[in-house]
């Protein structure tokens, strides 16, 4: 056994994930994997893109984008802004679309609360 081995196993040493993350609870880029995961599961859509990610007191919120409505031309398709809350370690708690967009549209302001 490594040094290294044995530091990581050794009492009181913080616990890392598989992505080498410290804490003892998953890290950011498995937590994101995962929730892209169930919130696919639980709705049927695909996320195009998480356009938001932090850590909260309670676990992490995200907010994804999917395509609700393919239309043609594509700048025409319905795209929906999903905010999404995980716990501490990376389970899906809830979600909610807060808004919904054509793809070729800017948003010029930010919804408030955001």
């Amino acid at each position: 056994m490594s040094n290294t081995e044995r530091a990581s196993k050794a009492p009181g040493s913080p616990k890392q994930s598989k992505n080498g993350a410290a804490g003892g609870g998953p890290g950011a880029m498995e937590v994101l994997r995962h929730a892209r995961d169930q919130f696919t599961q639980l709705t049927g859509l695909a996320p195009e893109s998480v356009s938001s990610f932090e850590r909260t007191e309670n676990g992490w919120a995200l907010e994804i984008e999917v395509l609700e409505l393919s239309r043609i031309p594509d700048t025409m398709s319905l795209i929906a802004s999903y905010e999404v809350e995980l716990t501490a370690d990376g389970e899906l708690a809830g979600y909610r679309r807060v808004r919904r967009y054509e793809r070729g549209r800017a948003d010029l302001q930010r919804p408030a609360g955001r």
